[in-house]
């Protein structure tokens, strides 16, 4: 068998779309077209071919790197073939994107599985993420007077101001893959104050059986809470919304509008002591393999 030092890590394009969804399914994952069209699109692919040797042929192992400016970068995709699991390849895949990363710190979201890697690796844990999927129950309407904001979808002229307002909250410039989010999302919305300020906006993206809520970032739970309803309810597919333990609240107030789950991964970093920017804004991320 070739060793996991001999086989050469080769970059990936959309070229290699269909590959990365064979190996996605052989390791029980969804095929997510969409999702994996875009990480393919405006992040850095990395893939280990399997040799000519092995009869199973396609991708041994993947792992996409977004770049945010320079300044930050998000890991995810991270997968191995079965047959090649707990031989090193992983371990030599993250050891290539933390040298390309060049000293920027870097973000993940790690499974129990992957976690005993990334902490090898030094990564630290920042905190844990629940995964809520249910059929949105809209909460009783506020009265006009008493709304805090103006929620409506986003247009062309707003994307300056998103742009201005999730840096200080990611802690990175998105601006490659936020300008992207016009045609990625199904339902893309703003939130201004009574004085035409910008206090938040989120977006609603198809999957393949659910519709994910995120990036959600916002001044409070109350704003967070305005966009969410328009963003889950009434989607094609259950909403799923992933929620940082920093906002119980926010949970608590989904699993009330009919949203349950158990499922929970590792916010990790390398390279910084603490989560960038200011988490207490940013309420679901854009994706877990975005940050």
């Amino acid at each position: 068998m070739t060793s996991a030092d001999d086989l050469t890590i080769r970059p990936l394009t959309l070229a290699d779309l269909t590959a990365c969804l064979d190996l996605a399914e052989a390791n029980d994952w969804s095929r997510e077209e969409h999702r994996w069209r875009l990480m393919l699109a405006s992040g850095q692919g990395y893939g280990i071919d399997a040799p000519p040797t092995d009869p199973e042929g396609g991708l041994l192992a993947a792992v996409v790197r977004t770049s945010y400016a320079h300044q930050l970068h998000a890991v995810g995709m991270m997968l191995v073939a079965r047959r090649r699991q707990r031989q090193g390849l992983g371990q030599r895949m993250m050891r290539r994107v933390i040298e390309d990363a060049a000293g920027a710190p870097l973000l993940l979201t790690a499974t129990g599985q992957g976690r005993g890697l990334y902490e090898r690796l030094g990564f630290k844990a920042l905190g844990e993420i629940i995964t809520l999927v249910g059929t949105f129950t809209a909460p009783p309407p506020e009265p006009a007077t008493t709304a805090p904001v103006l929620v409506r979808p986003a247009t062309a002229a707003d994307l300056p101001e998103i742009l201005a307002y999730d840096l200080p909250a990611f802690g990175a410039d998105r601006t490659e893959l936020l300008t992207r989010l016009p045609s990625y999302a199904e339902r893309f919305l703003v939130a201004r104050d009574r004085a035409g300020r910008l206090v938040g906006y989120g977006a609603a993206w198809p999957n393949v059986t659910t519709t994910s809520v995120g990036p959600l970032v916002a001044d409070d739970l109350a704003v967070a809470r305005a966009l969410l309803t328009p963003l889950a309810l009434d989607t094609p597919l259950p909403a799923r919304v992933d929620v940082s333990d920093l906002h119980p609240e926010l949970a608590t107030w989904l699993a009330a509008r009919g949203l349950t789950g158990d499922g929970r991964t590792t916010l990790m970093v390398h390279g910084l002591a603490a989560a960038p920017g200011d988490p207490a804004r940013r309420f679901a991320p854009f994706s877990m393999a975005h940050g």
